[in-house]
């Protein structure tokens, strides 16, 4: 074990307490410690002795002397002033004034296994507030309450009461773990561990009355050893910084892979528009994580998979995938599962078909997958050189080697000519035998595992991790384009929902090309702008309180003449009495009618701790039926729009299709661009609905056929979200 009194330079969170004291401590105190392995008071002691601690225990016991040969203190009040960490192990009820006992004794850092409090209800919540409090102005690190605590295999320093094996950090690449659940933060231990991967920390953080799992991670990027950290949360409890802190982590080129529970929850109800509703708190979250570069995954396996390959590759460039086999029914469900997962196949340049055609007889197709066939049992070094070939070339970003294992013989050979070229790659490459839990050749499996390549026994679970990879690659050289901040205002009216006819003129004022038109209040004036503008025109009910006009029968359309106008203009006027009795409208707008296109929705939310984001999708009446959309960060670059419109399901409506001329999807990222920018630099609007935004023929642009503001000075005034963060 490493001497745990060498220490990382200091490391403050952003609640100016010192990580070091808890997390590498020179001294500990156990309160509650028990000389039975089983016991909570017991395992934590076991585990200390067990690896060996180099710094001073501490016990406090009401009933005992001595613990092993250990003298025990019969309180927190008789332990030196300064300890660095304090053990909790006592009644719920107790904690309160333990934690003032610590304080008082100068303590550095708590941790608390015992529950009863957030997670158990309202009283509960309030104590648990109490106590953090009492930490956070004493400068005390607290972990948990609810927690399994911890444990540092650099060190030697197990605050865990689960029981343990004996490991330390080992002197390679390591994956470091922060979990708000003990019993994944186990978990995801057991899996690296199963793997052969080694482990720094293992941090379950509970409750988080003090420290969240942001200020974890901000403290282990610190440490080049951890070339990845697994992440799992419920909920992340301050988003600005853990997106601060996601950056620093791409900064120093250490992946975060993130699972975070709760993606089918509903979102939180939206007041006025389509984008608030489709626009949930786990999409958001989404959104800005992957913005900056969190690899987000959905399921345990992903979780322990993408860590797998991250550890050994954690910086992959972006490319398609490459694919030897030696099955052609391997070779068939790649190509269907790389489909499926969104995992591209990298086509073959002419340059790598001239190569991988001199590697097999002429009667063997050639393609990617590549597929040997029997080659390899006469000729068993194509296992490393098709793996060689397909990473020279530059279109590919990563390997898979999916293959029927053979003979205890025929995997050591497969090993003898892949492992050399695994161990100079810099891209990643993956090792797949088929075959699920049937054992393998021993030698052939610790040849495996020392190496340290990635192994998997399904080519889907493979190829699930690698398209997590492939987009986290993406995701890597996207976010150096986010733009951080942004100048674009405009007058706008300082709170409550904008009618169309304002929301247009602000469009208007972004360079978003709005109908010709003007509000009117008689129906004088409406002829007399129609007949400026020219027939067919539109006439849509005016008022703040009519975000949706269609449903209010607010919106007339295809007016044809003079007395298709004036007829409308009553109508209008009627079905509006209906559902705003004696309530006046501002007036009614009249539009030219737009001409034919494809109708999209671009919009905007602002999440009170996210920031905002921005959406487009299909549009019009589809956007609820299908909500065929994608959310995008603000500040995206424009050519990074224009790939994410690719992305929906309904993009091939954006080409030529059945007769139609392609659309102007440039305009539209045009669109999405200032919509963007103008969120950054103004944080009192909340949410911004353009729909339908009618998209016409490639190079002819877009209209804004209509616009919902929404705007909340007091955001803006509180100061709960700024557009430089």
């Amino acid at each position: 074990m490493a001497d745990a009194a060498i220490r990382q330079p200091k490391t403050e969170t952003s609640l100016k307490v010192d990580l070091n004291r808890l997390l590498r401590p020179r001294s500990i105190a156990i309160v509650g410690a028990q000389p039975e392995r089983d016991t909570i008071g017991g395992g934590v002691l076991s585990n200390l002795e067990l690896f060996g601690f180099a710094g001073d225990i501490h016990l406090v016991s009401r009933s005992r002397d001595q613990i092993n040969g250990r003298p025990c203190v019969k309180n927190i009040a008789d332990l030196p002033r300064g300890v660095d960490v304090l053990v909790l192990i006592v009644p719920q009820a107790a904690i309160r004034d333990s934690v003032l006992a610590a304080i008082e004794r100068q303590i550095g850092a708590i941790v608390i296994y015992s529950s009863g409090f957030a997670e158990a209800g309202e009283d509960g919540r309030r104590q648990q507030d109490e106590l953090a409090e009492l930490c956070r102005n004493a400068g005390v690190a607290l972990l948990g309450p609810n927690c399994m605590g911890y444990t540092n295999y650099i060190d030697g320093v197990p605050l865990t009461f689960e029981p343990l094996d004996l490991r330390d950090a080992g002197s390679g690449k390591r994956v470091a773990i922060v979990a708000q659940s003990g019993a994944t933060a186990a978990n995801m231990r057991f899996a690296m561990h199963g793997r052969g991967v080694d482990v720094s920390f293992v941090i379950a953080t509970g409750n988080e009355a003090v420290l969240s799992a942001e200020d974890l991670i901000d403290y282990l990027i610190d440490d080049q050893g951890n070339a990845v950290i697994g992440v799992y949360v419920e909920q992340i409890r301050n988003p600005q910084r853990f997106l601060s802190v996601a950056r620093r982590a791409r900064q120093n080129g250490i992946p975060i892979v993130m699972l975070h529970a709760g993606s089918s929850e509903k979102g939180r109800e939206a007041a006025q528009s389509h984008t608030g509703a489709l626009a949930g708190d786990y999409s958001v979250m989404r959104t800005m994580a992957v913005a900056e570069a969190v690899a987000l995954v959905q399921t345990t396996d992903e979780l322990f998979d993408t860590l797998a390959i991250l550890v050994r590759f954690p910086a992959p460039k972006p490319g398609k995938t490459g694919v030897v086999t030696n099955s052609g029914a391997i070779r068939g469900l790649c190509f269907d599962f790389s489909e499926t997962v969104g995992l591209a196949l990298a086509p073959l340049s002419p340059s790598l078909s001239e190569a991988l055609h001199k590697l097999v007889p002429p009667y063997v197709q050639v393609d990617n997958p590549f597929d040997i066939g029997t080659q390899g049992f006469a000729n068993p070094s194509i296992f490393g050189t098709s793996t060689s070939a397909l990473l020279a070339d530059p279109d590919i970003g990563m390997v898979l080697l999916s293959h029927a294992g053979g003979s205890p013989k025929m995997q050591v050979k497969k090993a003898d000519f892949i492992l050399p070229v695994y161990q100079t790659a810099e891209k990643p490459v993956i090792l797949n035998i088929i075959g699920d839990d049937y054992p393998l050749a021993p030698d052939f499996m610790a040849m495996v595992r020392d190496s340290g390549i990635p192994f998997f026994r399904s080519p889907e679970r493979a190829m699930r991790a690698m398209a997590i990879v492939a987009d986290y690659a993406q995701a890597l050289s996207r976010a150096a384009a986010i733009s951080d901040h942004a100048s674009v205002t405009i007058d706008m009216p300082r709170s409550g929902v904008v009618p169309e006819y304002r929301g247009k003129q602000m469009l208007n004022d972004l360079g978003i090309a709005i109908p010709r038109g003007r509000l009117v209040r008689t129906i004088e004036e409406a002829v007399m702008v129609a007949n400026n503008i020219g027939y067919p025109v539109v006439i849509k009910a005016q008022a703040a309180e009519l975000a949706h006009k269609s449903d209010a029968g607010g919106v007339i359309v295809n007016l044809r003449d003079e007395n298709a106008l004036r007829s409308a203009w009553a109508t209008l006027h009627a079905n509006v009495a209906k559902v705003k009795p004696g309530n006046g409208l501002d007036g009614v707008l009249v539009e030219e009618m737009a001409a034919a296109g494809l109708e999209m929705v671009v919009g905007a939310r602002r999440d009170p701790q996210w920031g905002p984001v921005v959406l487009v999708g299909l549009g019009g009446v589809w956007i609820e039926a299908l909500k065929d959309v994608r959310l995008l960060p603000a500040g995206i670059a424009k050519d990074h729009v224009v790939a994410d419109i690719g992305k929906l399901k309904a993009a091939r409506l954006l080409g030529a299709f059945r007769g139609s001329p392609p659309r102007d999807v440039e305009a539209v990222a045009e669109v999405v661009v200032k919509l963007g920018a103008f969120m950054l630099a103004n944080p009192d609007v909340v949410e911004v609905d353009i729909n339908p935004l009618m998209v016409g023929a490639e190079g002819s642009g877009v209209v804004a056929l209509d616009a919902l503001f929404v705007i909340d000075d007091k955001i803006a005034a509180s100061g709960s979200f700024k557009a430089s963060e």
